[in-house]
């Protein structure tokens, strides 16, 4: 994250907090609406130990203080669904955002007061290769409240349209909160939940499986 706290989105005001550092992040330290814009710092096809440095009391401290080839300056929006073209299938979204630099596909969110929800994968416009993937049950990307220890799954059944093309498939997701430590970026040192997401997805006979971690912090 360069520039610290989200900006403000709009009539709401703006949407900050201030942190407490007791290690658990309730629903309302995590600000998430449509509008909200942050610059980070984006690099791929780099090499960065997720690890950390263990500490006596078992926290970590992991650097991202550090120049990674390739990196630079990436506005991430979060965007309105209301009258967007796949909103009728989305009717409880709260907001929509890029899932991957340098494509255009969407994440479709919802904000409950106990967890951030995926309910979809959209393409910005309709059409003939428009994709609108829809998730049952929606998958659980964060629950609330977040600490050390505290794991959740989902089973996901995944239908709709890829690129115009029929889709059903399988993706379970297991997360669990599982260190917490101090994550120093170029903006400034912080206070951090590490959660860790095992996604499997089975299309067919064929099962892959992709590994993410969330460093996630109050405010």
């Amino acid at each position: 994250l360069e520039d610290g706290a989200a900006e403000d989105g709009g009539d709401e005001g703006p949407t900050t907090c201030l942190p407490n550092h007791d290690w658990v992040i309730e629903r309302d330290e995590v600000p998430l609406a449509a509008g909200l814009r942050a610059t980070f710092r984006l690099a791929t096809d780099c090499t960065w130990d997720t690890t950390g440095e263990i500490q006596a009391d078992e926290s970590r401290i992991w650097d991202l203080d550090v120049v990674l080839v390739g990196g630079r300056a990436v506005l991430v929006e979060l965007g309105d669904p209301a009258g967007q073209w796949f909103a009728p299938s989305f009717p409880d979204a709260t907001y929509t955002s890029q899932l991957r630099d340098g494509e255009d596909l969407l994440g479709v969110f919802q904000v409950t007061d106990d967890a951030l929800l995926l309910l979809g994968v959209v393409s910005p416009d309709d059409g003939l290769y428009a994709t609108e993937l829809e998730y049952d049950p929606p998958v659980e990307v964060l629950r609330f409240p977040l600490q050390e220890g505290e794991a959740w799954s989902t089973e996901a059944t995944v239908t709709g349209l890829a690129s115009g093309v029929a889709a059903y498939y399988f993706e379970d997701y297991d997360c669990q909160v599982d260190a917490v430590g101090e994550l120093s970026t170029p903006y400034a040192d912080f206070d951090v939940l590490r959660v860790r997401t095992v996604l499997s997805r089975t299309l067919g006979m064929s099962v892959s499986e992709i590994r993410s971690f969330a460093f996630v912090l109050e405010g």
